[in-house]
């Protein structure tokens, strides 16, 4: 006797054959409108709908100024992810490399996941005093310098869905535990092109964050120096947003 799945099982595979195609067509597009999607797809407008308000709350899509859908930072960064252990890391490292031979601090680099930065390479100096990430590591997206940055570029919507998912755990006091204190500094650092971490994550640690881009223009990583912050310096901005240029270049970015 031929055995049937259960109606809920049917439907949920259903729905997630739904959301591949949904996802092969905007794949095919930079952006495009519900109603191409919907006959794209096959699909009823209404259910087009739904099925694209969930992936926009998971971030696999976005919806920019005009209304249209485009593939969303989540989907983007588990590509750089999936990267990550192929080229990404040795891409970069080169370049951290010489970052850290003009400044002499630690240099992360690190991918987001979640709700957390995950720390995937490093480079640290030869030197007593210093501040180090161990590879493989996580923190709070709202902590770090890159995490705040990557919020940025994801979208107020996901910044709200992230205040009301993790309601901001202070790791000292001067993390930002409301969602006013984050945004304000969220825009600050999107509008300057880098972010700090000021004593955030760690007290006596302060950090300077920058997004690395790929091809496509996704921010798909960040790059930050860590140091006892009595030594982090301002001056070095335009080394990390150089170093950043640099892999991004390697990784095709022309922006």
């Amino acid at each position: 006797m031929k055995k049937t799945r259960p109606p809920a099982v049917t439907s949920a595979i259903q729905v997630i054959d739904r959301m591949v195609s949904l996802l092969d067509a905007l794949a095919a597009e930079s952006s495009t409108s519900l109603k191409i999607l919907a006959a794209e797809t096959a699909l009823h407008p209404s259910t087009a709908f739904r099925i694209l308000d969930s992936m926009i709350r998971h971030g696999l899509v976005r919806r920019d100024e005009a209304g249209l859908y485009l593939l969303g930072p989540h989907l983007l960064q588990l590509a750089a992810q999936a990267r990550v252990g192929q080229d990404l890391r040795a891409i970069a490292r080169p370049e951290m490399e010489w970052l850290r031979d003009q400044i002499g601090e630690t240099v992360n680099f690190t991918v987001r996941q979640g709700d957390e930065v995950v720390y995937v390479e490093r480079v640290s100096p030869q030197r007593m005093m210093r501040v180090e990430q161990v590879i493989g590591s996580r923190a709070p997206l709202h902590v770090t310098a890159v995490g705040k940055l990557m919020l940025g570029e994801a979208g107020e919507s996901v910044i709200s869905d992230y205040v009301r998912r993790t309601r901001l755990p202070a790791y000292t006091v001067n993390t930002h535990s409301n969602r006013k204190q984050l945004l304000a500094d969220i825009q600050v650092s999107l509008t300057r092109g880098y972010a700090l971490d000021d004593e955030e994550a760690e007290l006596g640690v302060g950090c300077i964050g920058v997004l690395v881009r790929d091809a496509s223009g996704a921010a798909v990583a960040g790059l930050s120096v860590s140091a006892p912050v009595e030594r982090r310096q301002l001056d070095w901005v335009g080394l990390v947003q150089e170093t950043a240029r640099r892999i991004s270049m390697r990784m095709g970015y022309a922006g």
